[in-house]
């Protein structure tokens, strides 16, 4: 069980749960003292030690059931109830079906060879008895003849968790489940006309259905676990490979590089949050707070025996607004990805996206989960032929949205600066300034480019407090990682 337990930790890990060395010898302390014998008590006390955020149970419990199996009834012997004469009536009647379907399998199998093809009718009538066997006397399939399924269902090269349903189709149908189908829609009528009854057709199709099921799960479960395992084994290369795209340029990635980088965002993510959430904390050490200190000490008959500090770091307030054109929606992206995920570690944030013109997306974001939100966004917000106008949507935001600035709200712009030739209002941007803690632009553009064709970006520049090129994940992580600290 401590292998499994082990393995169990390896597959959260690789699935994006961040779980500390420590937190996984709370584990075994777990389990040790409560045991495993009740499985809702095992359940408990590794998520209660394992899962820290609320966003991993899900991760949790589509897991858990992969590596300890979900408690499910297990496959029972049909035939310990039924009589002598049932057993041979049955014996009889499935001798006789099997044959029906050798016969129809093997003229399939001709058709198939006179095109070209090879007949596999008697491995496939083997599987169906091999089925039959597990189905009717209780027995489930070995681990061997699990791996040996899977092997030939291309199990050991599967590399996403969206391939279990496809591998285990793949495995069932290797099984004989589809003959089994037709076998079991003939089965009960045959065994009326030689005589069972029907009081014990029922049951058995019943038991029979049941056991299908188990076996299914069964299936379900060592496709699931076998797939979490390899991709715990192959993280390193897959952090390896997310290492060395993160500092490769947005607009030279592919969508299936892209895909990764989504994914290590999280990874990403849980390291931000820990060091602002670290900051912080040691910000506390400043100036004395008499109050909070002696409200403190009363235990202790006024005696200063513990010191509260004023807390000085406060959480930000942001206020991001966004380039949705065709040149900057990768950055946008991830951008909006990372601060959505970093909710816990800011005031407030609101998002603003524009082309032509300014559009709030803050219910986007309240409804949806990042992913989706984003989606929609980028969705809604269609880029057309030339039409960005940086300008207008600044007039958009001073006219409707002024109220959402304030001395404490960091403004974020994401852009590359070009406005088509339409007027840059850079008059607005001066007065946003005035209002805001502090202005910042992103931009993927370097300097050389600033100025040349319809690059506004000098012109803005001017008014902002500090400008970043932000080209890859790198150098998002890098300015995120700055927002966070300065606040």
């Amino acid at each position: 069980m401590d292998q499994r337990i082990i393995d169990f930790i390896a597959g959260l890990r690789a699935a994006g749960v961040r779980i500390s060395i420590a937190e996984s010898e709370d584990a075994f302390n777990a389990t040790r003292c409560m045991g495993i014998l009740d499985r809702i008590d095992f359940h408990d006390s590794l998520r209660a030690t394992l899962v820290k955020e609320a966003v991993d149970r899900p991760i949790f419990d589509q897991l858990f059931p992969l590596y300890f199996g979900s408690g499910g009834p297990p496959l029972l012997n049909l035939t310990d109830n039924l009589s002598p004469d049932e057993k041979n009536l049955l014996a009889q009647a499935l001798r006789a079906l099997l044959e029906q379907l050798r016969q129809d399998q093997q003229r399939q199998g001709i058709q198939q060879k006179q095109r070209g093809g090879q007949s596999s009718a008697e491995s496939q009538i083997n599987s169906l008895m091999q089925l039959l066997r597990w189905l009717l006397q209780g027995q489930n399939p070995t681990q061997q003849e699990l791996d040996q399924l899977g092997q030939q269902a291309g199990l050991p090269h599967a590399d996403s968790p969206y391939q279990q349903n496809w591998i285990q189709q793949r495995m069932m149908r290797q099984m004989g489940m589809e003959l089994l189908r037709q076998l079991m829609e003939q089965l009960p009528e045959l065994l009326a006309q030689l005589g069972m009854s029907q009081e014990a057709i029922d049951e058995l199709m019943k038991g029979m259905e049941e056991n299908r099921e188990a076996l299914a799960e069964q299936i379900a479960q060592h496709v699931g676990a076998s797939l979490a395992r390899q991709r715990a084994e192959n993280q390193p290369d897959q952090k390896q490979q997310a290492a060395d795209l993160m500092h490769r340029p947005f607009k030279n990635l592919s969508d299936s590089e892209a895909d990764l980088l989504r994914d290590e965002v999280r990874r990403l993510v849980t390291q931000l949050r820990s060091r602002a959430a670290l900051r912080r904390k040691h910000s506390k050490s400043g100036t004395l707070d008499a109050k909070k200190t002696l409200r403190a000490n009363l235990r202790y008959g006024g005696v200063p025996m513990e010191l509260k500090f004023k807390t000085r770091h406060l959480k930000p307030k942001l206020l991001l607004i966004c380039d949705v054109s065709t040149s900057m929606r990768a950055v946008v992206e991830f951008l909006l990805r990372m601060i959505y995920e970093l909710q816990d570690q800011v005031a407030s944030a609101h998002s603003f996206a524009f082309i032509d013109d300014l559009e709030s997306v803050d219910e986007d974001f309240a409804e949806n989960p990042p992913d989706v939100a984003i989606e929609i966004v980028l969705t809604r917000l269609r880029p057309g032929y030339y039409n960005t106008d940086l300008g207008n949507s600044l007039n958009t935001l001073m006219m409707r949205h002024a109220g959402t600035i304030d001395h404490r709200t960091t403004v974020i712009f994401v852009g590359d600066g070009r406005n088509n030739y339409n007027n840059p209002r850079a008059d607005l941007l001066q007065g946003l300034r005035r209002r805001a803690r502090r202005v910042l632009w992103l931009t993927p553009e370097s300097q050389p480019l600033w100025g040349t064709g319809d690059s506004d970006m000098w012109e803005y520049a001017r008014h902002v407090d500090q400008v970043e090129h932000v080209q890859n994940l790198a150098d998002l992580v890098r300015a995120v990682d700055a927002i966070l600290t300065r606040g």
